[in-house]
């Protein structure tokens, strides 16, 4: 009888491999766990309109979308955390006169300073985006999560040092690593892994977690049972307790099965 009771497992990069499919070792983990009883959550930086699918594909019901800005328990709300209005402003001038780009998120949609550039196009394609429109003043206050795009290395210090409680972690995905998530220090996966384990009355110790990316630094560092893939960003892995295979080598099941609750 196993002591864990919840996996949090991100999407791209973790799940997801390059082409977009997932691994049978991948689906049979999930499946092992869930038969055990092991709750499963997806932990992603994405909008939750955009995984209805994967949902679907991998019979999962419980979610933490927009970096951790929302998450669902079986269809219950546990927590909800809008971006302040006047940050997403201060972000929308400095990235006028700079030039870059943002993805705005809400429950609903995707919100987009500029639609026909490359940059965004490719992004778009990229992670297969459905509900884009263009940004309307409307939607101001409704902001759960922010990518921007076309940063240099040394730009998201421009962000960072307007709103000091806030920082930009990369896009681990080849060919977009000028684009940087949002995370807030109040408000990213970590944060709302508590939340859930709150709700669900169970320990850091019993939770696991699988990421890649920067945006995954908190949810790994406070779960019992953190892993980063064997292709994750370089600097993840001191945020993680143990370092797994890479996605296209069947990472989460080896790391699943390194603590024995997978044959």
């Amino acid at each position: 009888m196993t002591h864990y009771k919840i996996l949090f497992l991100d999407i791209d990069g973790t799940i997801l491999r390059p082409d977009n499919t997932i691994e049978d070792s991948t689906k049979l983990a999930i499946n092992e766990l869930k038969q055990k009883g092991i709750e499963v959550f997806l932990a992603t930086g994405r909008p939750l309109h955009e995984i209805a699918h994967l949902a679907l594909e991998l019979n999962i019901q419980s979610f933490i979308g927009y970096n951790g800005a929302y998450a669902i328990h079986k269809g219950q709300d546990i927590f909800k955390a809008p971006m302040d209005s006047s940050t997403v402003e201060n972000f929308l001038e400095i990235a006028k006169d700079n030039e870059h780009k943002l993805v705005m998120y809400t429950h609903e949609k995707n919100i987009f300073t500029e639609l026909e550039s490359s940059i965004v196009k490719e992004f778009i394609q990229a992670f297969h985006m459905k509900k884009n429109e263009q940004f309307s003043q409307d939607d101001i206050d409704k902001i759960l999560g922010i990518t921007l795009f076309n940063l240099s290395e040394n730009e998201p210090a421009l962000y960072e040092k307007a709103e000091p409680s806030i920082h930009l972690a990369q896009v681990n995905v080849d060919g977009l690593r000028h684009c940087y998530d949002v995370i807030r220090d109040q408000v990213n996966k970590g944060i709302a892994i508590q939340h859930v384990l709150e709700h669900l009355n169970i320990s850091r110790s019993e939770s696991i977690a699988f990421g890649d990316g920067m945006n995954d630094k908190e949810m790994l560092s406070y779960v019992g049972e953190g892993f980063a893939m064997g292709n994750g960003h370089p600097d993840l892995f001191q945020y993680a307790k143990h370092k797994t295979t890479k996605v296209t080598d069947s990472g989460i099941y080896n790391g699943l099965k390194s603590l024995g609750l997978v044959e």
